[in-house]
């Protein structure tokens, strides 16, 4: 695990966020076909959540998405796990593109 002092590169960040979401994450894409039948009523949006066992595995993954490039949303508990969400299309999108390059 790196400290937070140390700079990783974007090798080493893609690889260690891959670890995580490989590890228990998961992704909560748009109901195209829902969003077009009930409009500004369906609210759901595109997030992937990634699990952290432990304060100091959140932290980590909090700033591994900072570093790259990411903002992280507000995380909670569940359970004895905490859940790291990260909103939007677009956000999404490049988180994908980084751990499958990983």
């Amino acid at each position: 695990m790196l400290s937070v002092k140390e700079n990783a590169s974007k090798p080493e960040v893609s690889a260690r966020l891959a670890d995580y979401f490989h590890r228990n994450g998961y992704v909560r894409r748009i109901d195209a076909v829902r969003r077009a039948e009930e409009g500004q009523l369906y609210k759901k949006g595109a997030e992937v959540r990634l699990v952290a066992n432990s304060r100091a595995e959140l932290a980590e993954i909090r700033r591994l998405l900072r570093q790259a490039g990411l903002e992280p949303g507000r995380p909670f508990a569940k359970g004895r796990q905490w859940r790291q969400p990260l909103y939007g299309v677009a956000a999404v999108a490049r988180f994908l593109a980084l751990v499958e390059d990983a």
